[in-house]
């Protein structure tokens, strides 16, 4: 990630925070007030949820997953349904959906404990749908839609 990306989102962020502490009551970047997130995120996990589940994003930017359950949680791409020339993506980090599952039995590769983060940024425009490894039954998926229409996760109006 440029410099430039990586202090935009980290001043973000700091705003983010700034707001949840004196308790504004606006849902910025995917972080619904009185919901699953504490405002250093954009995408809560709760015990079989994404909080929100569906996320529009402009490219370049850079979305945060928060462990914000008692429950292990993977964050993965679904391999065959990102757009064509994104890369694979996955908590911890994984080269592919096949990967990131066996790592996962194998031993809980990729696992977000509580209070742990996953980040990834979005270039390519489409939509880009996730799972959780361990509760993907139980239907905790999600999906990333990047397009040219959408808000930059950092305006407020």
């Amino acid at each position: 990630m440029a410099e430039r990306d990586r202090s935009a989102s980290m001043d973000r962020r700091s705003f983010l925070r700034t707001v949840g502490a004196v308790g504004v009551g606006t849902a910025l970047a995917g972080c619904p007030a009185g919901g699953a997130t504490s405002g250093d995120h954009d995408v809560g996990m709760t015990t079989r949820k994404f909080r929100p589940a569906k996320l529009e994003v402009p490219p370049g930017t850079t979305v945060v997953w928060k462990n914000t359950s008692s429950h292990g949680h993977t964050v993965t791409a679904y391999e065959d349904q990102i757009p064509d020339g994104a890369d694979y993506w996955a908590s911890g980090d994984f080269d592919s959906q096949a990967d990131a599952v066996e790592a996962w039995n194998g031993g809980f590769g990729g696992r977000l404990s509580q209070s742990e983060t996953f980040e990834h940024t979005f270039e390519v425009v489409g939509t880009h749908h996730y799972y959780c490894v361990p509760h993907e039954a139980s239907g905790m998926k999600g999906r990333i839609l990047v397009t040219e229409d959408a808000t930059p996760p950092d305006e407020t109006s």
